[in-house]
């Protein structure tokens, strides 16, 4: 279907989210507070944090995974795992 036949519908975009005024002044302390954390944190906990993210994401990654491949087994879990990780490696190396 072209552009020229879609309904006005589908090619309008709604709107961003934006929090009210209030909320929007709590998620930029919360912020401000996290950065300077960040920053008084010594150059090994900003190391064994990075790696928390990093497993926590796989974590999260790996529970994706089971719910897309609701029968694989753990190892066939590990290993898309394994191959979304080589993947995001090669597209960084290559840009």
């Amino acid at each position: 279907m072209t552009a020229d036949h879609e309904p006005q519908a589908l090619r309008e975009q709604s709107k961003p989210y934006a929090p009210p005024p209030e909320t929007q002044r709590l998620i930029d302390e919360l912020y401000r507070e996290e950065l300077r954390e960040a920053r008084a944190m010594a150059p090994e906990q900003k190391i064994l944090a990075g790696q928390q993210l990093f497993e926590g994401a796989c974590r999260m990654t790996l529970a994706g995974i089971r719910n897309q491949n609701p029968g694989a087994s753990e190892d066939q879990c590990l290993e898309i795992l394994r191959r979304r990780l080589e993947l995001q490696r090669r597209l960084e190396a290559s840009s």
